[in-house]
């Protein structure tokens, strides 16, 4: 199962998010939002910049 950054969402496989660089990552998310064009409607009402895939909830 992928972590999710606490700061940007973003799934991630590794100890580290390519996106913003923290290393404080959870297991603790719910629901998938795929960005393949961050100037799409969806993409910026979530204020997503990257294309890749991230959580919609993430738990803290």
């Amino acid at each position: 199962m992928e972590n999710a950054c606490k700061i940007c969402r973003r799934l991630v496989e590794g100890n580290e998010c390519p996106v913003c660089k923290n290393k404080d990552l959870t297991k603790n998310w719910k629901g998938v939002v795929i960005i393949f064009d961050p100037e799409s409607e969806i993409a910026k009402m979530a204020g997503l910049t990257v294309p890749g895939r991230y959580a919609i909830n993430v738990i803290v």
